[in-house]
């Protein structure tokens, strides 16, 4: 995505279980090989994390899980 992702909008590399299909590889985008997973962010499991990214996107995190 060379012009970045808007809020809400599943990546177009993650597969079906949410893994990143490019995360080896260099084609990988600099902004997600600077990212550092902490708990603030990602939280304790999945939902967890789609609560705070929706709430740092300004987004009902439910629409999150049917991405």
């Amino acid at each position: 995505m060379p012009d970045g992702k808007p809020a809400g909008v599943k990546c177009i590399h993650l597969t079906e279980d949410n893994r990143c299909r490019i995360f080896h590889s260099p084609e990988r985008p600099e902004v997600c090989k600077r990212f550092k997973a902490e708990e603030i962010i990602c939280g304790k499991n999945r939902m967890d994390a789609f609560k705070n990214l929706a709430m740092l996107e300004g987004i009902d995190y439910l629409s999150l899980i049917n991405l």
